[in-house]
């Protein structure tokens, strides 16, 4: 958490899923989660107590893999840190936002497309209804998909650009900046501010966005732990 009183951004998921995306929401007790097929974001409350770890290990299931994306504190004896990641956050300040002419909107046909393009450049998670968190846009080039970027977190006022990747053989080309332009240009004529989330050890995409005109807010992290395989009993 930043210093102060707290901040949508600070718990993005959970500002997400009980605002915007609340259509999404699945939830038992104070946590919430994205539809296993649209995203891994899972939202915890700011300090979550035994009752809701148990919340956690009943939505996911014994030995599951859980994304807890920002949470900095302990997790109970039993669970096993399965990754971590150090991140950054940033927001809007000062984008030179403009639709771009050959951006696309990708819609449910493009899947498959857009699918195959982020399991070739990692972008980060994309399952098969990631698209219905936000407007998608892509650039083709002989009719394949060459590049996109797209929206995924939308707490009240703000709207996270995510999945910007490119086809390694059109790198170089700014097709990615164009994207992220043109994706931040509809954001900002809803009236909201585009914020993103990237590793900390991205630091080329960190120059990138600075460059563009976006600005550090926080650090966090990105930590995923396994649900033990025996749960106490009664959690079901």
């Amino acid at each position: 958490m930043t210093a102060g009183a707290p901040h949508v951004l600070d718990n993005p998921a959970l500002a997400s899923l009980t605002g915007p995306h609340a259509h999404f929401a699945e939830k038992r007790g104070r946590v919430l989660r994205y539809p296993a097929d649209v995203s891994p974001w899972l939202a915890l409350p700011d300090e979550p107590d035994a009752g809701d770890w148990a919340d956690i290990a009943a939505l996911a299931g014994a030995g599951a893999e859980v994304p807890l994306p920002g949470y900095a504190g302990q997790v109970p004896a039993g669970w096993e840190i399965t990754f971590h990641v150090e991140g950054v956050q940033f927001v809007d300040d000062g984008l030179a936002t403009a639709p771009d002419p050959e951006a696309v909107r990708l819609g449910p046909a493009d899947v498959p497309e857009i699918l195959d393009l982020v399991a070739r450049t990692q972008p980060g998670p994309f399952l098969p209804r990631t698209i219905e968190m936000g407007t998608y846009l892509g650039i083709r080039r002989e009719g394949a998909l060459v590049a996109m970027a797209g929206e995924r977190l939308h707490p009240p006022g703000w709207t996270e650009l995510s999945a910007v990747c490119t086809d390694p053989a059109v790198r170089g080309q700014g097709l990615a900046t164009r994207l992220v332009l043109a994706v931040a240009h509809g954001i900002r004529q809803r009236g909201e501010t585009p914020f993103l989330h990237t590793a900390a050890r991205n630091t080329h995409a960190i120059r990138l966005y600075e460059s563009l005109g976006f600005r550090l807010r926080r650090t966090t992290a990105f930590l995923a732990a396994r649900v033990p395989e025996r749960l106490p009993e009664g959690v079901f």
